[in-house]
Parts: structure tokens; sequence; C-alpha cells
């Protein structure tokens, strides 16, 4: 029998759209013969023993349940915590005569056994815990009235919140949140994980995400491709094989840095020293030449010159095996003479910041590049405005990579990165809200740059560089994310970055 997934790493990789998970259940049902009522069941088990599990001091719970088959979900948790004892409050939010099927058949149950349904009229000022089974991954249009007040009430309560399947209001596929939505401490997902858990607005609502796959078989799943793909260190870190004995620094790439204009020297810095610290042989900084002389006062080991124009790259370009081009860059003369300098080249590239401003201005299709664009970035590049990126990160990316070539990182809580080969796009979830502060892209340039220096291809180099980061910042955080800065993130790269060294890679922040 299948257990529980109670370790976010042991999470699975395979992510899927609503509708997908929708075709899975059907086939469980028509095709091996589990009914309905049994899998609702199982989900309901799952979720009581995750909140038993999460929350074992609740005594009194409040469940506030729709008339969809997530509500039949909730019901089932109801009946399994008035079994064992605890004070049982069930809100019932929708017209009960409503309820059909499955749904109808817990409730049935539920109050045969002595519970009842009480509809929902707010929430009590005391409750231990409050369980969301309002709306379930189907959800398609904003959530208004009643719907709007009960999750509303929800996330005023002090209450914890454990979300059934997906929080009531986020949607599912896209990761925005439509109108409100419940935004709770733990989510358990069935069946399949739902791509919008991971990104945009889903780690703010979901909190900590557990799965059960409620004993569908594995057969089930061959025929479902995935629509997008779980990335973490853990499962990249192999990409970075071990160091041969003979090796010598010219065997792992020589990166250069182009950027620092004039008050951002500190971005190129960070670029460059992530760029060491992620195992390139070689790092370059092509910077403007009023603060060169100083920028590796305390990081000798980078290599620094003025560039007064891009006449001046040339000795800088034949050297270079990789070229990371934008932090620090500016948009004035100087940052467009170096940039157009560099997109002459046919060196690969990784493309952040400023380079991406003067990419939006004058757009061009690359293959060996790898572009950064935080949303803002985004919008600029696909002349739209940011709300309108974060709306749809799955389809933003698919027009970026469509429009400029490469690989494409969409940057952002659930960082998504895009390739041109038949991989589905990989979302990172780790990382923290910590690493919202300056400079922790530039580090992120550099471990990229790095990566493609040591023969990474580019799609690999980014999901492996994404989660490299994200990896070094959570690692970063345990002082606590508030105060975090990106210069935290580059003494953390170090351990992670060496795959032999298994005990201190799999180290908790």
């Amino acid at each position: 029998m299948q257990r529980l997934i109670q370790d976010a790493d042991r999470l699975p990789h395979a992510l899927y759209r609503a509708e997908q998970v929708r075709a899975l259940d059907r086939a469980a049902i028509e095709e091996h013969g589990i009914p309905g009522a049994e899998l609702m069941e199982r989900a309901g088990r799952a979720a009581y023993r995750l909140l038993r599990q999460r929350w074992p001091r609740a005594r009194d719970l409040t469940l506030i349940c729709g008339v969809g088959n997530n509500g039949g979900d909730g019901y089932v948790v109801a009946r399994h915590a008035r079994n064992e004892g605890l004070a049982v409050r069930v809100l019932q939010l929708g017209d009960p005569q409503r309820l059909r099927g499955d749904a109808l058949t817990m409730a049935t149950r539920l109050r045969e056994a002595g519970g009842r349904l009480e509809p929902f009229q707010g929430l009590p000022e005391a409750t231990d815990l409050i369980v969301d089974a309002i709306l379930g991954t189907g959800l398609e249009r904003e959530v208004t009235g009643d719907w709007a007040r009960a999750i509303d009430a929800i996330n005023t309560h002090p209450a914890p919140v454990l979300a059934i399947d997906i929080p009531s209001g986020l949607h599912a596929d896209l990761g925005r949140v439509l109108g409100t939505a419940v935004r709770s401490q733990a989510t358990i997902s069935f069946i399949g994980l739902k791509q919008g858990l991971f990104t945009g607005a889903g780690p703010d609502c979901c909190g900590q995400v557990r799965f059960d796959a409620l004993q569908v078989p594995a057969t089930v799943y061959a025929r479902q491709l995935l629509s997008a793909g779980r990335l973490d260190w853990a499962k990249l870190r192999d990409r970075l094989p071990p160091r041969p004995r003979s090796a010598n620094k010219g065997s792992f790439g020589h990166v250069l840095v182009v950027g620092g204009a004039p008050g951002y020297a500190g971005a190129a810095r960070l670029a460059g020293e992530g760029a060491l610290r992620a195992g390139a042989g070689l790092v370059t900084i092509a910077t403007h030449p009023e603060h060169a002389p100083y920028l590796n006062l305390t990081r000798p080991e980078l290599m620094c010159r003025g560039v007064a124009g891009p006449e001046q790259l040339e000795p800088l370009l034949a050297r270079a095996q990789i070229i990371a081009v934008g932090p620090g860059l500016g948009q004035d003369t100087w940052g467009e003479g170096l940039l157009d300098r560099v997109l002459a080249t046919r060196l690969p590239l990784v493309v952040d910041a400023d380079a991406l401003n003067l990419l939006a201005a004058a757009p061009v299709f690359r293959d060996n590049w790898i572009l950064t664009p935080h949303p803002g970035e985004a919008a600029r590049l696909l002349g739209t405005e940011p709300s309108a990126i974060q709306a749809d990160r799955f389809e933003s990316i698919r027009r970026l990579r469509d429009r400029f070539g490469g690989v494409v990182v969409l940057k952002g809580a659930g960082t998504l990165i895009l390739g041109d080969s038949h991989r589905p796009t990989g979302v990172c979830d780790g990382g923290n809200p910590g690493m919202a502060t300056a400079g922790t892209g530039d580090v992120l340039t550099g471990l990229i740059a790095a990566l493609l220096a040591q023969g990474l291809d580019p799609e690999d180099a980014a999901r492996a560089g994404v989660c490299l980061h994200a990896a070094a910042g959570d690692a970063a955080a345990a002082d606590g994310e508030r105060g975090l800065l990106a210069g935290d993130l580059l003494a953390q790269i170090r351990p992670f970055a060496n795959p032999d060294a298994p005990a201190r890679n799999e180290r908790k922040p």
C-alpha cells in the first residue's frame, strides 16, 4: 500500500494540468475498476493522516465544504475525525441540494455517523484547525459572492489551514489567484501534482505541499505526457561529474562577464564570483575603466579589465569561452556598444539585466544563449505588463522562447526553464523570499555561465544553475530570510557544487 509522501524532497517530479489529472482519475475508475467513492475515501483518509501528523494536538476542527468532489473529500475527513473523538464542525458552502454522485454519498455517510452539515454563516471565533474543502481544480472563473467571503474569512482567521487538493481560488494550471484564494499552511494533492501549485502565487497559497497517489496503478500514468517537471538540486547535482586528478584551470572554462557601469560595479563582481564559486576555471570581468582597478581588491582571483568601448573587448573575447552579459551594464552608449559587440560573436551567452532591456528595444533571435528575465524584464521583451506575465507564466515563457530562441529562465517564485528540446518546462520549487534582494540575479547569471563553461548543454546548465542557486539561497536563509544579502549565497555555493560530498550537499537550512 502506498504511503503518504511526507518529505518534500520526495515529492514526485511529474507535474500535470488539471485536465490531465482528471483523465488519470477516469482511467483509474473506468479501466482499473476503482470506484470513484473508493478514491474519495482514500483521499479523505490521506488528508486526515496528514492533519494528525502535522497538527497532532488539534482537537477542534472546522471544515468548510463545497458541493463538488472537493467537499466530498472534506466529508470523509470529518467522519474520520468524529470517529476518533475530535470536535468537528462541518460548514456547508453552497446549496446541499446540489450534492451529487460520490460527494452526496460521503455526505450521507457522515450524517449516518452522527455528523451534520451546518450552513456557512461565518467561522467560529476559536478552532484549532480549518480544513479548506471548498473548490477543486476545475475552477476557471473568479471567485465572488459567498465563496469569496468564506475564503477571506479563512485568511483572516488565526487558525492554521489545511487545503485539500488545492487551495480554493488558485488556478491549478497557472498558479494564478482567481479573485481571492485560500492561503494555507499545508496542501495535500492527489493522483498527480498540479503545475500551478509550484509557481506564481502557488507557493504563497499552498504552504508545504504533500502528495498521495491514492494507490492508482503506475500504468495509468504512462499515457499522459508531463506538462511540466519539478526540479531540485538533489536530482540535478549529478550533472556535475567528479573532477579528474589531471585537471588544470583551463579544463573548466573561461567565463567573461561584461557589465558594471559606473555605480553598478557590484553586479558584475557578484556574477564573477558566482562563476568562480560554481567551478569556472577562469573568470574575467570587462567593466568600466572608472572602477576596474578596484573591483577585485577583496577577490583577487577575479581578473578585471577596464574597457572604454567595444573595441577594447577584442582581446578578451579571443580568450573567452562563455560570455555573461548584462549585470550592471546600464543602457547608455557604453553598455549598448558592448552588447552590440558581444552579440556579434558566436560564443554561448548568458543574458541578464540591462542586456535584456536593450534586447527588448532591438530583438534578436539566437540559438546559443540563455536569457534570464524576471517578470518585469520579460514584460519589456514581450511588449506587455508584468501582471500579464504572471497571469500565465507557462505561456509567457513559451512566447519568450519562440521569439528569442535558445533557453529561457523566467525568474520568480517557482522559476521556469524552457529550452528548444522536447523536455517539458522545468519548475524549480526551491528558494525563498529572502532572495528577493538586489544582486541575487547577478549571482545566478554567474552560476549558469560557469556550468556552461564546464561542459553542460545550455538547458542543463540553466536547470542546474537555477536549482543550485535556490539550494544556496535556502542554506543562506538558515539565519533568517529578512536581511539576506546576495553575497551570502556565495559562501553556500561550494558545498552544493561538489557532488562527491553528498553529506554536505544534503544539509538542510
